[in-house]
């Protein structure tokens, strides 16, 4: 197995993203609260699972808005639940944000990997974010130093979907000789990685901004490989959200985890 390392664009300096990441973590973990009052709160109700999924997706996406526009009144909001202002795209600060990724898993008792993204994207960059994971009790972001990364396993861990297994994944997956580790949502998976509890998470069936964007800020500030699958770079406030695919995962397997993907 070849240890070659794809070099990823990194974010600015930390000094100057400090203070963008905590109000992101702030945010995302003061959201990821009102999700799980709002849960349990439907939950004793026995409110239906596709009302509360509905329920929980325009609770975050509201709150995240009001807050962002109260702190920071001057910056454009891209959210998955809102509708698409195109104004965004002269707007020196974008913050994407995906109020509640993973709603499945948000909707089924007892699950934990489901999350809340804000990052932000300044002058074309993306400089700053945090992924929230609620339902652990912890959330991720850029202000925070990266921890070591633990040794690598015999066998690469590649985290999956648990509905979705695209073929050039799956592919990949068979050829390193991995493990596959089932989970629900892009921030939960990406994290997974960030955490040292998986080595590879790759996607290919297609996602948008709003699913990717918080994610890859954490990771590249934890010092791991992001890119396309295909190696290229991944660009944030486009016209079109949709980017469609998507590589994490520890530097020492880029080359390999490319290589196989490219076939």
């Amino acid at each position: 197995m070849t240890t070659d390392a794809v070099t990823s664009t990194p974010l600015r300096p930390a000094a100057q993203g400090d203070a963008d990441g905590r109000a992101a973590a702030e945010i995302a973990t003061a959201a990821g609260e009102l999700l799980l009052a709002h849960l349990m709160e439907l939950e004793r109700e026995g409110v239906d699972p596709a009302d509360v999924r509905k329920a929980g997706d325009r609770l975050s996406h509201e709150f995240l808005v009001a807050t962002l526009g109260e702190r920071f009144p001057g910056d454009a909001v891209l959210s998955e639940e809102g509708a698409d202002d195109l104004d965004r795209l002269g707007a020196d600060r974008v913050w994407i944000v995906d109020p509640l990724d993973g709603t499945r898993e948000f909707g089924e008792p007892g699950r934990t990997d489901w999350a809340v993204h804000v990052a932000l994207v300044e002058g074309g960059e993306l400089v700053a974010g945090a992924v929230a994971m609620p339902a652990l009790g912890v959330t991720f972001s850029t202000a925070v130093a990266a921890a070591p990364h633990p040794p690598l396993p015999a066998a690469p861990r590649v985290v999956v979907s648990r509905t979705r297994r695209p073929e050039p994944v799956m592919t990949m997956a068979t050829a390193l000789g991995a493990e596959l580790i089932e989970m629900g949502s892009a921030g939960a998976k990406a994290m997974a990685v960030v955490r040292g509890e998986a080595d590879v998470y790759a996607h290919a069936g297609g996602q948008y901004e709003w699913d990717s964007a918080a994610p890859v800020a954490v990771a590249r500030a934890a010092e791991l490989h992001v890119s396309r699958i295909d190696g290229s770079e991944l660009h944030y406030n486009q016209r079109s959200p949709w980017l469609p695919d998507l590589l994490i995962c520890r530097p020492e397997l880029a080359g390999t985890v490319l290589e196989e993907l490219r076939r």
